[in-house]
């Protein structure tokens, strides 16, 4: 009699549905198409990696079980057997080759994840359960760089985005299934029976983009979601205060930055009057410390986030591998920005755009008002456009703008990726800087960067990333501005979960509460 009411009891625990409002949702199913954050944390509910990032981001088994250098060149993945797809294939090798080899043919408008594969150039299906990976250079991150790259099963062949979208090609082995997908609106998942790991406590999972910060949380508190992401700053004082609803808050790897684009001419800078200068001032390194001299850290962090960001001082999170250990604090001087602009011949300063979000991290739009409100301390005019990321996002891939906010997470968990992807010179043949929309090169700093990601002492390694990292804060051609912290909220008393540095949200790994 106990055990059928203790069943009893914890049977609603598999057939609940967990409705999730999220600030931004994915904009396709293709998991090879996008490297956005909010792109991959809808992803890997359905789909799974070799290797598998904890709340941490450390590295621990995925759809492989083991790994091992074979050589300079070489790595083996020893897979899992007996992992299922959703159509009831069993994963093997042939899969895993067919995946890697997807991601260049595949990846999209950022091309983010041409990153992560830039250096393999061929890959071994040794047996049903063994994947040789071969580098055109040793890479001792492979792991880390695989924790984003999906498996989907061979059979998909030339599949497009939209028969991802319509479902036809959405397989994956995770713990969830797609049922129904509206980009930026709607996904709607169902329970994988079958996962290799169990079965999740969700019977359905609901997420709905609700991107007005005001209205998710009033979604919350009407019952129409049982969690958010991206609690708005400005609430989270007044929910923990409440005993209707649980925040859960952590550390987020997500960095605010500035991107000035040292392009040779831009039209969009103009002098006061409104004629284009000869000349882009962003190309003139006083100018760019210029605008980080202008930048009040402390007051954006503690007054325009609500004491929910810390100062940054680096382009990561302090401590990660290749961080500098000390960095300088970037320090707020107003006379001193406006003495470097004389100097670089620009004692009345000038006029130029300032482009942002609105739409994808918390206080992206206030904290790109506040910046342009400092900049006018220093003679800079600054109009700001804040845009929904569906714009923003292939406007500036496309080098549309000048200045730019955005924020950055290293999702590798080491400087590596970060370096690579923003900093280095764009060579879009070896996948360096796909991201980096900037136009900036330093050779030497180039030349750092493609030495330490093929070291494998990690102490020489670590130095290499550290002298890079110096040399491209040095030159100020990217500035950090803020660290972030990440808050979610629910109904009091409903689920439980430990919160993940890089913001993602994973129904597998919520519980509900059993208090």
């Amino acid at each position: 009699m106990m055990s059928a009411l203790l069943a009893a009891a914890l049977a609603p625990a598999l057939a609940q549905e967990l409705r999730i409002g999220v600030r931004a949702g994915p904009e396709a199913m293709d998991p090879h198409y996008l490297a956005l954050g909010t792109q991959i944390a809808a992803i890997k509910n359905i789909y799974e990696a070799l290797v598998f990032q904890d709340d941490k981001l450390q590295i621990q088994p995925g759809l492989a079980t083991s790994w091992k250098v074979i050589d300079e060149h070489t790595w083996e993945f020893k897979l899992r057997p007996g992992v299922k797809f959703h159509d009831g294939s069993v994963l093997t090798a042939q899969d895993v080759k067919f995946s890697l080899e997807r991601v260049p043919k595949a990846a999209g408008p950022d091309a983010g994840l041409v990153i992560n594969t830039r250096n393999i150039s061929k890959v071994d299906a040794v047996d049903d359960l063994t994947v040789r990976v071969i580098t055109s250079m040793a890479n001792p991150a492979l792991p880390q760089d695989l924790a984003r790259i999906m498996i989907v099963p061979a059979s998909i062949g030339a599949a497009k985005v939209a028969d991802f979208n319509s479902g036809k090609a959405a397989i994956g082995t995770g713990p969830f299934k797609l049922i129904s997908f509206k980009p930026r609106a709607d996904l709607l998942l169902e329970r994988f029976d079958q996962y290799w790991r169990g079965a999740a406590d969700w019977k359905k999972v609901h997420f709905l983009e609700i991107s007005n910060d005001a209205a998710r949380l009033a979604a919350l508190s009407s019952k129409r979601v049982d969690l958010i992401n991206y609690l708005p700053y400005g609430d989270v004082a007044k929910l923990k205060n409440n005993r209707d609803f649980s925040v859960v808050q952590g550390d987020s790897i997500y960095i605010y930055l500035l991107y000035p684009d040292v392009r040779e001419k831009s039209e969009l800078i103009t002098d006061k009057a409104g004629k284009p200068l000869p000349v882009n001032p962003l190309r003139d390194k006083r100018v760019r410390e210029a605008l980080s001299l202008a930048i009040d850290r402390k007051t954006i962090a503690g007054t325009v986030l609500e004491g929910m960001a810390t100062p940054s001082n680096q382009l990561i999170v302090d401590g990660f591998f290749g961080a500098l250990s000390k960095p300088p604090l970037l320090p707020t001087n107003i006379d001193r920005a406006k003495k470097l602009l004389t100097e670089a011949g620009y004692p009345n300063g000038f006029s130029l755009p300032l482009h942002c979000t609105s739409d994808r991290l918390p206080g992206d739009a206030a904290t790109c008002s506040a910046l342009g409100q400092m900049f006018a301390k220093i003679g800079i005019d600054t109009k700001i456009n804040a845009i929904s990321r569906t714009v923003f996002i292939p406007a500036r891939k496309r080098g549309e703008y000048v200045l730019s906010l955005a924020g950055w997470g290293s999702l590798t968990g080491e400087a590596g990726y970060t370096l690579a992807a923003i900093a280095r010179t764009n060579d879009k043949s070896k996948g360096f800087g796909a991201s980096n929309v900037t136009n900036y090169s330093n050779d030497a700093a180039d030349a750092a960067i493609s030495v330490a990601m093929r070291m494998t002492n990690d102490d020489k390694r670590r130095l290499l990333f550290e002298s890079a990292m110096k040399m491209v804060q040095d030159d100020y051609a990217i500035i950090p501005v803020v660290q972030l912290s990440s808050v979610w909220a629910a109904r009091a008393n409903t689920l439980s979960f430990k919160p993940r540095v890089d913001d993602e949200t994973l129904p597998f790994f919520i519980r509900l509460d059993k208090k």
